[in-house]
This record gives structure tokens, sequence and C-alpha cells, in this order.
């Protein structure tokens, strides 16, 4: 059997589909050439029916990249297989991925089907998507509660009718790892010229088991895998791409290779988490700040007299250099460029200055720079074309004192201020706000996360708005905590005004 797994990324389909998470077509493309020097053998670029942003972010992202595979998403609907077809004319290697529901409860509940329908549409997907593309991959969606024997009668069907790839999703988490991997076998024993086509992981993470069950599929004969970055994606998100490229790696016996350069993988972990607003939670395997840490005496012991008694992998084979220069105040410009380098950013001459003024600011207000700090700086430029700035924030709060605050916005070019209460001193603060912009909103939700560690350390802030019975996320990143929540919450104004707009 072939021992090349294939590793398909969809970051920018379905790991975009978090709320408060999307991307411009620029933020996109800029996700794509990492990926694409990461070494994904695919990239899902979207879902071009859906809406014209889309559509036109398979078309640029087409342009951009030479050798990954572009894919496509469409439903088993001609009216989108046209769309994607046209979306990917650029694209050096083009694939259409379609599909539709094979679980009874998809048949009966989403499509008011039946099987023998079902399979009929499949057929007639896939045929479509032939006449524009040698490349079509069909997804079964919900197969991991699909009916093992019904289920190979949908793959061997869409297979003859031309698919070279079939995924089968376990689109809500629930199989377990054994079970998943069952399937997948039953498929490769029972399917009438299952060799004419590769077999696709699309694991979910619902019960945390999204990079067992992929792993069990592999195992048992799937050639690829679809992966996000970070493992983001709709609830708790999709299988983590870095996840399987390290066990792969690190479990040599299994004679399975991929063609990811692994050591792309920090850095292109920290941009998504910087262009999406995604926080990477510090003991994420891989790529969580603590994921090298030692705490434990008995640990940190057996590391320093060889790596290897808790190491199982060597942390610059993911891209986390120890020695990478540290940048301060006293960093130049080249430093400055030399980094974002690294971390997959190359900025033009004009954009590296007004990014360098950024840096010389923050670097006075922290003693080191991170990365994250410097993915947030590259973005930052964004707030100066904003509807509403904030102008200038003064909080009085502390033991026995009631927090105070003041506020003064820039909104369209006019100058207002105003002075709120509150039950602390972000509350005051956006109270002060709120005096300023009448309109009926809620605040959902506030996080507060550090970047790094330290008292100086800056703090990403992320807020959900609730405005006329939509939700809006806001993000924010300051060395003040009060700032950067307002500044957040000013955010989500911002996003409701451009849609009002």
């Amino acid at each position: 059997m072939e021992n090349r797994v294939f590793i398909f990324d969809t970051t920018l389909r379905d790991g975009e589909q978090v709320p408060g998470c999307q991307l411009n077509t620029v933020e996109k493309i800029q996700v794509a050439k990492a990926l694409e020097a990461l070494g994904v053998d695919v990239i899902e670029a979207g879902f071009p029916v859906s809406s014209p942003g889309d559509y036109n972010s398979v078309i640029e992202i087409s342009k951009a990249v030479t050798w990954p595979t572009i894919c496509a998403l469409t439903r088993a609907v001609e009216k989108d297989i046209e769309v994607a077809a046209d979306a990917l004319k650029y694209a050096k290697r083009k694939r259409i991925h379609t599909g539709i529901g094979t679980s009874d409860s998809h048949i009966k509940y989403k499509f008011n089907s039946t099987r023998e329908e079902i399979i009929e549409r499949a057929v007639k997907a896939v045929k479509f998507a032939r006449r524009f593309v040698d490349d079509v991959e069909f997804y079964a969606e919900d197969a991991g509660r699909t009916d093992n024997e019904y289920l190979a009668r949908v793959v061997e069907a869409v297979i003859k009718a031309g698919a070279t790839v079939v995924n089968i999703p376990d689109t809500t988490g629930y199989c377990l790892p054994n079970e998943y991997g069952e399937k997948i076998k039953y498929l490769i024993d029972h399917v009438d010229g299952i060799e004419n086509a590769i077999i696709s992981t699309h694991c979910h993470n619902d019960l945390g088991m999204a990079t067992a069950n992929t792993m069990a599929g592999i195992m048992n004969g799937a050639r690829q895998c679809e992966v996000t970055i970070n493992g983001i994606g709709e609830r708790a998100g999709n299988t983590s791409l870095e996840e399987i490229a390290m066990i792969l790696k690190c479990h040599k016996g299994l004679g399975l290779d991929t063609n990811i350069n692994t050591k792309q993988i920090y850095p292109l972990s920290r941009m998504v988490s910087g262009l999406m607003n995604m926080p990477v939670q510090p003991n994420k395997a891989i790529v969580g700040r603590n994921a090298f840490a030692h705490s434990s005496g008995i640990h940190q012991d057996g590391v320093l007299k060889n790596l290897t008694t808790y190491e199982i992998m060597d942390p610059k084979d993911v891209g986390i250099d120890d020695n990478s220069i540290v940048l301060t105040a006293r960093s130049g410009r080249a430093a400055l460029r030399h980094r974002l380098s690294e971390l997959g950013v190359n900025l033009e001459e004009e954009k590296l200055n007004s990014t360098y003024e950024q840096f010389l600011k923050l670097a006075d207000k922290k003693k080191e720079i991170n990365d994250d700090d410097l993915l947030m700086l590259v973005g930052a430029d964004i707030a100066q074309m904003n509807h509403i700035k904030l102008d200038f924030l003064q909080v009085t709060s502390g033991v026995g004192l009631q927090p105070v605050a003041s506020i003064g916005l820039n909104i369209a070019g006019e100058k207002f201020t105003a002075a709120a209460t509150g039950n602390g001193p972000v509350d005051a603060a956006i109270n002060a706000l709120k005096q300023i912009i009448h309109r009926k909103m809620t605040l959902k939700e506030l996080t507060l996360q550090s970047i790094s560690k330290g008292s100086d350390d800056t703090c990403k802030v992320h807020v959900q708005v609730e405005h006329e019975g939509k939700v809006y996320y806001g993000f924010a990143a300051n060395t003040d905590i009060v700032s950067a929540s307002v500044e957040a919450y000013i955010d989500c104004i911002n996003r409701f005004h451009n849609i009002e707009k």
C-alpha cells in the first residue's frame, strides 16, 4: 500500500467557519503561501457559491500559489459546481470537492429523501464535476454515523462515476477510534474499484478524538487526511495538522511519510493564531506555549541529563528556536524584518517602516518582544482606517474607590468625550463609551489572554457584543488591560458599522 500520506489543509474553509475568525482575501493569500511553504498537498480555499468573498478568495489563492492542488467545496448541486469550476480557472492544479449527506438522519431529516435517491444525486454530482476538472473529491457527509454496508455502496458508485478521492467525514466527532478505523478497513475490503481512488479522513473533535480517529483511519488504509492549523474549526474544531505531521514523523516504524516541512509548523501556528485572533491554549500539543516546558523537578533533572528522557521531539523540528534573536527597543529594522520573515511575513518598505514605529512604542513598554507581539503589530494599522478610534482613556480605581473613567473618541474626524462610573475599571470605561455611542449593545463575553508571561506583557482581549439580535466579535491587544478591553469593544462597533454601510 502507498506509504505517502497526503495532507489536505482546510484552515481557509472549515477552519475559517469559526465565528469571529473570518479573514480578508489578502490575509488568506498570506496563509496560503505559508501553507505552500509548509508543504501541504491540497489547500481547500473556500466554498465559492457561499459568498462573493469566498469566490474571490479561491480565484486569488489560485493565482498566488504554484504547486499545491487548490480545492473548492460545493454541495451536490450543479450551480455550486459551475461556480466552483469558474473560481478555479487560474489554479495550476484544481479539484472540486462535492458531496452529500449519507447517514439515515441526514437522508430523512435534511433531504427528505431515500438511500437510492442519494446515490443517484451523488453519482450525478461527480459526473457533472468531472466535466470541468479531472480531480474530483466526493464527501459522504456524516459518514461516521452511516451504516458501513450502505456507505460502501455510495463509495463504489461515486468511484465508478469518476471520483478520484473519497472523503469519509466523522462530521459530528462521534466515532470511537476503533469504530472509525474499522469503517475505513471495511471500505478498503468491500468496495470494488477502491484502488482507483484515495480514501480521505475528515474528523471533528467534539469528543476530543479527532487526531486518534484520523490516525486510526490512516493505519487502516486512508492516504489523505483533512486537517487545520492549530486544530481550528467549527464547534470543538478539526484534526490538527501539526499533530498528524509530528505523529508520523516520530513514529517512523509506521513507514508513513508526508511532504510537510515540520520546521515551518510553529511560525505558521503563530501566524494563523494572530490573523484569526484565536488564542492557542498553553498546553496544546506541539505548538502550545507549555508543549516543551518542564516544571516537575524529576522531569527537569531527567531533561538536563538527557533530552530524550522526557522529550520525544526536538523543539527545533517544529520551528521553535531557543537561540532566536531577542527583539528589544534597541533592535533595528533589519532584525525586525528578519524575524517577521521567519514568521512568514514579508513586508514592503513602507509597511515595514510603519510597523517598526509601532514596534518601538511597544518595546518601550515591554522588555522583550515575542512572536505574538509582532504578529499583532503587523495587523495593527488596520485600526487606523476605522470609523471610530480611541483618542484617550483615563481610569481611576483602587481599594475603597468608586472606579471612574474618562474617554475620548474620534468618530469620523469629530471629537467626543464622556465620563462614567462602574463596578470596575473596565465596566466604567465601557459605560463612558456607551454615553457617546447611543446604540443598544449588550456585552455577551469578554476574554483576556496574556501572550506570554510577566507584568509588562501584552494582553489580548476578545469580546462578543450583541446588537439588534446579531453577535459581533472584536479583538484588541495592549499592555494595558482596560485599554485593550475598550479597544476590542470599539472593534465590535466598527464591525457592525461597516456592515450597515
